[in-house]
């Protein structure tokens, strides 16, 4: 890893640049300007190494932002600013190989794992509050990573339909079973690249890096605010 180039692409808001790792999809961050995300990219390098530890993949956080190869920028939308990665670049629209999609799915029970155990250890545990007061508790990022989680698997073109009586529990198991079947289903070209009503569906690519930039980000989040 360490010879090789992390290819990244920036994502530049008004307000807002991202900078994200196409090979690692969530592993990606923010900053003012670009030289910031590329920046904050690093410092989050060894973190997002721990979430990979017990996988058969080799990462090695990278020493400084030379290891960086930026192979594309393109223009952010307001979703930029408000703090979400948000444009298909070119390159999500390559199809998946058998073995890279093994590896997608690697890389996303890694991140659901990560987030299980933040939750895990958070449980009875206080929520540090932001400075106006603001800031979800547990039980309330896990529903809004779990319904986050249902729109991206819808706007992959995946259904994903309500089951009365079902616990939220249940409901999370089954997203993730739903989200692994709509991912090979999408990789092998069965679902239609636009909606019924004419809307652009994601591409199988974004829709893994803004679902694992999403787990990722709600995993940090929690180890940071808790007392």
């Amino acid at each position: 890893m360490s010879a090789k180039k992390i290819h990244v692409y920036l994502e530049s808001g008004k307000k807002k640049v991202f900078a994200a790792a196409i090979e690692w999809p969530g592993w990606c961050c923010h900053g003012k300007d670009a030289e910031a995300a590329l920046q904050a990219l690093l410092e989050a390098g060894p973190r997002y190494a721990t979430l990979l530890q017990g996988t058969d993949l080799k990462f090695q956080a990278p020493k400084n932002t030379d290891a960086f190869d930026i192979v594309a920028r393109v223009e952010g939308t307001a979703t930029t600013d408000f703090g979400a990665p948000d444009v298909v670049i070119e390159s999500d629209h390559e199809s998946f190989g058998s073995q890279e999609l093994k590896r997608v799915h690697i890389l996303l029970d890694a991140y659901w794992a990560g987030f299980d155990a933040a939750v895990a250890t958070a449980v009875g545990h206080e929520l540090r509050k932001g400075p106006r007061g603001g800031g979800r508790e547990l039980d309330g990022i896990v529903e809004h990573v779990l319904e986050s989680s249902v729109s991206y698997l819808k706007a992959l073109g995946w259904p994903f339909p309500k089951v009365k009586g079902e616990i939220p529990e249940e409901r999370m198991a089954r997203l993730r079973d739903e989200i692994n079947n709509g991912l090979e289903a999408s990789a092998a070209g069965d679902l239609a690249e636009e909606g019924p009503r004419g809307g652009k569906r994601w591409p199988p690519r974004y829709f893994v890096r803004r679902l694992g930039w999403h787990i990722i980000d709600h995993i940090w989040e929690i180890e940071d605010r808790m007392v």
